[in-house]
């Protein structure tokens, strides 16, 4: 009896070894192994054994990141205040680095992100904030990613994606683009009255070499008139005047031929 007690416990004391010794490296992490509070390598994806008590596995994720940059208020170049939020995308590329160097590299990215957001973004006006947002983040991402580069960390992308104008810059704004679309169909509305009197010039030259031609548009105008049945036509003395000059043309238009 006292010998499956004994072989009992020991069995459970095996167990209990193996529980603490064995670790599982997932396919997207990596261990960062200590020995006594030393470095002793970096173990890749798998079963991995430990001496209990005297190591620790410090496993890191390597996948990407998606980290919020809470909302700003910036002071932009030219003394407008505005709240801009933004987001980063990083991932860890050396997990000796991000274990050793830093303490917490997610706290760490999160707070230069931001110092860094607010210096870049108030050293533009606030309409090249509205209409360069590829080039700030782009400076944005350059410089948290050489802050972060020492930390094993590398800055995929960062990317606003909140401006949050004042209620009267919104307003003065509204009122600019109004402005800008009147001066647009303005300009537009000239440039229609620019071509229709030039094509009536033409049609003026056109006439006056060619006076017969107004007479033909008499005709067409009349015959338009004509058109309505609710319209009476008054032909005045000097129009018999003007078939008789048709008259006149076609015929000797005939004998010319």
């Amino acid at each position: 009896m006292a010998d499956l007690v004994t072989l009992f416990i020991v069995g459970i004391i095996i167990l209990i070894i193996l529980g603490l010794s064995i670790r599982v490296v997932n396919q997207y992490e990596r261990g960062v192994h200590f020995r006594f509070g030393r470095v002793i390598g970096v173990k890749d994806p798998g079963l991995r054994l430990i001496i209990p008590v005297v190591d620790r596995l410090d496993k890191v994720s390597l996948r990407i990141v998606t980290m919020p940059i809470p909302s700003q208020r910036i002071i932009t170049q030219d003394n407008v205040s505005i709240d801009v939020a933004a987001v980063a995308y990083f991932k860890v590329v050396n997990a000796y680095d991000a274990v050793v160097a830093i303490e917490n590299y997610n706290r760490a990215v999160n707070q230069i992100a931001q110092t860094t957001m607010r210096n870049v973004i108030g050293q533009f006006l606030l309409d090249d904030v509205l209409s360069s947002t590829s080039k700030i983040n782009e400076r944005i991402k350059e410089i948290i990613d050489k802050h972060s580069e020492p930390w094993g960390v590398q800055v995929t992308a960062v990317e606003i994606k909140d401006i949050n104008l004042p209620e009267q810059m919104r307003r003065s704004m509204a009122r600019q683009a109004e402005a800008e679309r009147e001066k647009r169909a303005k300009i537009i509305s000239a440039e229609g009255e620019f071509l229709s009197a030039q094509k009536l010039g033409d049609a003026a030259d056109i006439i006056t070499a060619h006076p017969i031609a107004l007479q033909l548009r008499n005709l067409q105008v009349l015959l338009e008139i004509a058109s309505e049945k609710n319209s009476t036509i008054v032909f005045p003395a000097s129009f018999m005047s003007t078939v008789r000059d048709l008259k006149d043309f076609m015929e000797s238009e005939v004998k010319a031929e």
